[in-house]
């Protein structure tokens, strides 16, 4: 049930994601302080969101879609705000570079009491083309993203996390290293041979990106090698693996009003560096030796100016190659190693700090065994900016 096979059902829901909205640039409140030139700045939003099928959550989870001939319950409506953020940031010239500090939170925290708590999503510093602190991974960029109201947006690309990392930037070219433990995922443990046995993280990820553009066209290719490691507390030793990953991307303006997006990414052990990816970074064969787990996905959009915003399609899938740990019977016949989205939504703007948007989502997953399950997701926004 890929959503190639389901095109004639997606026709039927995704008419009506074009009635729908899209974002307003980032708008700021400027102050001075001595040389230093500070702003805050951020939007609130409201996300409304419909699951015609199994409830997916505040964003689009996978692993909650239901399976066919399993049954549930059907059509879920859920308000929130969490998406909601703000942020400060400084800029001050400094022996003869310029010092720059932001920090920026949103409201996706857990909490106890089911409130949602306030989340660090920015914290860093940069100086002369050296950055510290938590922003987005250097595997990867949003060349192949196209716009998406549904927060997860497409799977498949290079990861749009953010993790703590320290890096350094000259012209297109960076380089940085990364929390290994995060975003990048590790070892599955659900076949561990010891209960004693644990992962570590022995190495810090190390992270490469190129991005350049001509004309209407910008693209970029990234690089991620680490290890994935865990403590053998039968043989009291560390196991290890080589992991690797690489993510083209690319977009281009075709014609007046359009832009085309797309990405790659594939790569063995690279976990989450895969955006989405249904599988770990690697699991334990039958000799405790580490296995990466190969995985690979792909985005592909179109956005097309209408009004006072957009139109946009957007397309991700990711996948992970389960076959060798299923054979030695370390990973489930029933674990999912597909999944994809489909979207088409309408964003616009009446006003310069004013947005709104609809959209429409299909969304697929498939498990090793060929278990296959969809769902709908109908979702609006409002926007503020300021």
């Amino acid at each position: 049930m890929t959503i190639q096979n389901r095109l004639k059902q997606t026709a039927l829901f995704s008419a009506s994601a074009l009635a729908l909205a899209v974002a307003s640039a980032s708008h700021a409140y400027d102050f001075e302080v001595g040389d230093t030139t500070a702003s805050v700045s951020g939007y609130v939003k409201l996300d409304i969101i419909h699951d015609v099928d199994a409830n997916m959550g505040d964003t689009v989870r996978h692993s909650a879609i239901r399976l066919d001939g399993v049954d549930g319950p059907d059509g879920h409506t859920d308000f929130h705000a969490r998406q909601s953020r703000i942020g400060f940031r400084t800029s001050t010239p400094m022996n003869g570079s310029t010092l720059k500090t932001t920090i920026e939170g949103d409201f996706f925290g857990s909490s106890a009491t089911g409130n949602p708590d306030l989340r660090l999503r920015h914290a860093y510093g940069s100086w002369n083309g050296i950055l510290a602190g938590q922003t987005w991974t250097n595997f990867g960029g949003f060349l192949g993203t196209t716009p998406t109201i549904d927060f997860l947006g497409q799977v498949g690309q290079g990861n749009i996390g953010r993790q703590s990392q320290l890096r350094y930037t000259t012209g297109g070219f960076s380089v940085a290293l990364e929390e290994p433990g995060t975003i990048g995922s590790n070892i599955d443990m659900d076949n561990r041979l010891n209960v004693n046995d644990d992962v570590k993280s022995g190495l810090p990820d190390l992270t490469l990106r190129y991005h350049a553009g001509t004309g209407d066209v910008s693209y970029g290719a990234s690089a991620v090698m680490r290890e994935i490691e865990y403590y053998n507390s039968a043989n009291d030793s560390d196991e290890s693996a080589f992991g690797w990953g690489i993510n083209l991307e690319a977009s281009a303006k075709v014609a007046e009003g359009v832009t085309i997006r797309g990405a790659i990414t594939h790569g063995d052990g690279l976990g989450g560096y895969l955006y989405g990816s249904p599988g770990q970074a690697g699991y334990i064969d039958n000799n405790g030796d580490v296995e990466g787990i190969e995985g690979t996905g792909g985005t592909f959009g179109v956005s097309m100016a209408a009004g006072s915003g957009s139109v946009n399609l957007a397309y991700g899938i990711a996948t992970a190659d389960l076959d060798s740990g299923v054979d030695e019977g370390a990973l489930s016949t029933t674990t999912t190693d597909t999944v994809e989205s489909i979207y088409l939504n309408y964003m616009w703007s009446p006003a310069a700090r004013i947005s709104y948007g609809v959209e429409a989502g299909y969304h697929t997953r498939e498990t090793h065994n060929g278990d296959e399950g969809d769902a709908v997701r109908l979702q609006g926004m409002v926007k503020y900016s300021f």
